[in-house]
């Protein structure tokens, strides 16, 4: 004889987080709920604003350097390890969990120009204003052992930037030339020029190793292939780029930083036009770093802030500063993407969530989900006038609201101008220039 037995699935029918509290069932008809878009509305407009009330991005600061910050670099296998160089030749290494200096080595005599650490994060290299290269262990040295480089280079120029090849024991530094070297020998295995100019920044592609590019002061960006004997090309702006940096994810994209308050996204494959122009800041834009996913960049500027840019979006999503911070000379994104990290003209490192109102720590499944309804829903009404302008306003410091709104009608003004001239000028006389050209010069092959 078979018995049939009801068998029900407790998981259909309790909550997952207390076990004697019944899960109450929803019928998704819309015609069983005609107030479903009102009451969702009304949850996305108080996520929007507990988003805001919740937003406070700042979560430490790193002292310890005697001197202004000049670069920093992040450990390419430990998401806890940063190394950052000061303009007083002192080489810092901190622990980020702890938030604490391990070591300290007098790296050169006056400024860290750059560093960079070797791909696998055995060692790491420094330049600086004493002409030489210098490859130090990452490790400290035993007690009682003194501190000493593994390797130096002495150099005919003082070298301005380096950079790390992403797989091979290869790096290139700038100053009047671009130079490879290899790690094993003192002297450079290849050397690119294009003109006279000193070239400020130099960075390796992550995705086609082979490829690099450099900033130059004669306003010029310039392309190489360490395959080719001469370098590929050279886009002319119209003001000098600061440093670039290229998009993890898409192998022929990268981001300059401007001196003439802008950030601008290439693609290498066509140079005439940037293919987005992020306008926000209100003083010259000094470095740039991708997030690890390349769908956001952050960029740090001489008007004492750091602004998150959606890569594919003219305007920031996010803007940090706090009182005390001044000219912000470099940044980095974590390579967990949760972090960045910015480092100032007063000789402070400040960490900061790359999501400002993000809970850190361990979520709870119940409030996991939670939050992902809450998002979604932010996005469903997010062109929403109401939620749009609570969304989109940040408080900015006296100083840069008011330099923003003067920008903005001195740029107003000269579009009126442009507007009157062509009105009273012959038809096609006055072309319209889209804002995406006027500011390259010319591209030289």
């Amino acid at each position: 004889m078979k018995v049939k037995v009801l068998s029900r699935n407790p998981d259909d029918y309790i909550r997952e987080t207390k076990k004697d509290i019944q899960r109450v069932p929803r019928n998704y008809d819309p015609t069983l709920h005609p107030f479903e878009v009102p009451r969702e509305y009304t949850r996305a407009l108080n996520a929007t604003k507990l988003e805001r009330v919740f937003a406070k991005p700042f979560l430490a600061s790193l002292d310890g350097h005697k001197d202004s910050l000049s670069c920093m670099v992040k450990h390419p296998t430990s998401l806890s390890t940063l190394l950052s160089g000061a303009c007083d030749g002192e080489v810092k290494i901190w622990n980020l969990t702890k938030r604490e200096c391990v070591r300290s080595v007098q790296a050169h005599e006056g400024f860290v120009r750059g560093m960079c650490a070797r791909f696998c994060g055995t060692s790491f290299f420094t330049i600086g204003d004493d002409k030489t290269i210098k490859q130090w262990n990452m490790e400290g040295p035993a007690y009682g052992e003194e501190e000493e480089p593994l390797n130096t280079i002495l150099g005919k120029v003082v070298y301005t930037g380096i950079d790390h090849h992403w797989k091979e024991g290869t790096f290139a530094t700038c100053g009047q030339q671009v130079d490879i070297w290899n790690e094993q020998r003192t002297s450079p295995i290849r050397t690119f020029t294009w003109g006279v100019d000193s070239i400020n920044s130099v960075r390796f592609n992550p995705v086609e190793t082979d490829l690099l590019a450099s900033c130059v002061s004669d306003r010029s960006i310039v392309l190489y292939d360490m395959r080719q004997a001469s370098p590929l090309k050279k886009i002319v702006m119209s003001l000098r780029s600061n440093s670039l940096c290229w998009n993890p994810m898409e192998a022929f994209m990268f981001t300059c930083a401007n001196e003439d308050y802008n950030l601008y996204t290439f693609d290498m494959r066509r140079l005439d036009s940037p293919v987005i122009v992020h306008m926000d800041h209100v003083s010259a834009v000094l470095d740039v770093d991708y997030s690890p996913t390349g769908k956001e960049f952050v960029s740090a500027s001489f008007d004492k802030c750091i602004r998150i840019f959606p890569a594919n979006k003219g305007h920031s999503r996010e803007v940090y500063h706090t009182k005390r911070m001044q000219h912000v000379i470099c940044v980095k994104w974590s390579a967990d993407n949760k972090y960045i990290l910015s480092g100032s003209d007063e000789m402070n490192i400040r960490l900061w969530k790359a999501n400002a109102s993000e809970k850190l720590g361990v979520l709870a499944p119940r409030e996991k989900a939670a939050l992902n309804y809450s998002q979604k829903l932010k996005e469903k009404f997010q062109h929403h006038p109401q939620i749009k302008r609570i969304a989109r306003h940040r408080h900015l410091p006296k100083t840069v609201f008011s330099q923003a709104k003067e920008l903005r009608v001195m740029k107003e003004a000269r579009r009126r101008k442009e507007t009157n001239v062509r009105k009273h000028s012959k038809p096609d006389s006055v072309p319209i220039v889209p804002e995406k050209k006027k500011h390259v010069v010319a591209v030289v092959e």
